[in-house]
């Protein structure tokens, strides 16, 4: 037996877990992500010499393998939003990303600069991988599939399914801050990187963004739709593949143009599913992302359970584990709340979308992103320690919750609805 015989095995025993599990744990308090997490612990465990991924080691590895998942993960988040845009009814969307996301950045720097004594930039670092909230692990708060109902897309849902479309582009300027700030500190203090970051990192990124997601979204939507010719009116062949490339081409574009990618892959999936809203083509490529994001998101948890026994942990103070639990049981849940106040929705819903501010694939991407352009004075092991514990308690305590509370929910708002029992 070598190595690569049992990596096969693995390999299709996680094939075939991402196809079986979700329907297997669909009513537990239990989540696929959870699955794969202690698979990839108890792998590890056993005498069989799987090598272990070092995200320090193989950074570049980590960042493109978590770039890949995100990617997919946000053209079908967008793709299964049946909500059409409007200021008004993304409001909840809005409140989140404008309150939430800067306040769970600031405090969470706050944290790591005062409670662990890490210079400025990795604390702000810190703060940025965290904030984001991650559509690759929340399948069992995300809406539904396209076409699926009301059911499936109610305030809840929604909320938390755009939230982590957008802020998971949104992190980035927070990213290049730390950055700035890091180099900064590294030729002697100064504010004048503050100027260009914000007309660069903050706005012409963002903008460029929202610009290639929206022209390629159009032209895209055009051509799976209202094209005149048959053979180029791609949704009259029902290729779900064609996802994958509406994904690269939007993300490569922006990335190109110093833009934005994850941003705009998802603004492209909201215009692509706003040029036909009720095609029943939209599931065919939501169906074939999310099988893509499946095994893509079984392998990163398989791999990051090994990483916990190979010694992720080591370089984990009590300090900082002190933050990852606040991060998630108190910092999302007050910013959360706070970003609801009189917002219409109910106490219980607005409890839901507060706690459940899941950490995952994208703060394991921003983190060896940021790594590769600055060494944040030595950090790199706490940084990764720190992180990948909020991922774990993030992954098991709201895989556990998820079920349980959406399901409480959407018992009493039928039993709510006219004619229920």
């Amino acid at each position: 037996m070598t190595l690569s015989d049992v990596v096969y095995v693995c390999l299709g025993l996680g094939a075939l877990g991402a196809a079986v599990l979700p329907r297997v744990v669909s009513r537990r308090p239990l989540s696929l992500p959870m699955v794969f997490l202690a698979a990839g612990i108890l792998i590890e465990l056993l005498p069989v010499g799987v090598p272990a991924v070092d995200p320090v080691r193989d950074r570049l590895w980590v960042e493109h393998t978590t770039e890949a998942c995100v990617i997919v993960s946000l053209m079908g988040a967008g793709l299964a939003i049946d909500r059409p845009f409007g200021w008004r009814r993304w409001s909840s969307a809005w409140r989140l990303l404008g309150v939430t996301m800067p306040l769970t950045v600031a405090v969470v720097a706050l944290l790591a600069w005062g409670l662990l004594g890490w210079p400025p930039a990795a604390a702000l670092l810190l703060g940025a991988v965290l904030a984001p909230t991650d559509p690759v692990l929340a399948g069992e708060v995300r809406v539904g599939e396209p076409l699926e109902g009301e059911r499936d897309e109610d305030e809840v849902r929604f909320s938390l399914t755009s939230e982590a479309g957008l802020n998971d582009g949104l992190a980035f300027p927070f990213v290049y801050a730390a950055v700035a700030l890091a180099a900064a500190a590294g030729t002697g203090w100064s504010a004048e990187w503050i100027g260009s970051w914000a007309l660069s990192d903050l706005l012409g990124r963002c903008a460029v963004g929202l610009a290639v997601g929206g022209g390629v979204g159009w032209l895209l939507g055009w051509m799976f739709f209202r094209v005149r010719t048959p053979e180029l009116r791609l949704s009259e062949h029902m290729e779900g593949f064609v996802a994958l490339g509406a994904t690269f081409v939007s993300y490569g574009i922006a990335e190109v143009l110093h833009g934005y990618g994850f941003l705009s892959v998802f603004v492209t999936a909201c215009v692509i599913r706003a040029a036909e809203r009720s095609h029943g083509y939209h599931k065919v490529l939501h169906e074939f992302t999310e099988q893509i994001e499946r095994l893509l998101t079984a392998v990163l948890l398989f791999l990051l359970g090994g990483y916990l026994v190979a010694g992720a942990l080591s370089a984990l103070t009590p300090r900082g584990a002190v933050l990852g639990v606040l991060v998630l049981l108190v910092v999302r849940p007050l910013t959360g709340w706070l970003a609801q106040v009189r917002n219409g929705t109910g106490r219980k819903e607005r409890a839901v979308i507060a706690v459940f501010g899941i950490r995952g694939i994208g703060s394991l991407f921003y983190l060896a992103y940021a790594l590769g352009q600055d060494s944040f004075d030595g950090l790199a092991r706490e940084l990764w320690a720190a992180v990948a514990l909020t991922v774990v308690i993030s992954v098991v305590l709201h895989g556990v919750m998820a079920t349980p509370a959406i399901g409480h929910l959407d018992r009493r708002r039928d039993g709510a609805a006219p004619g229920g029992p």
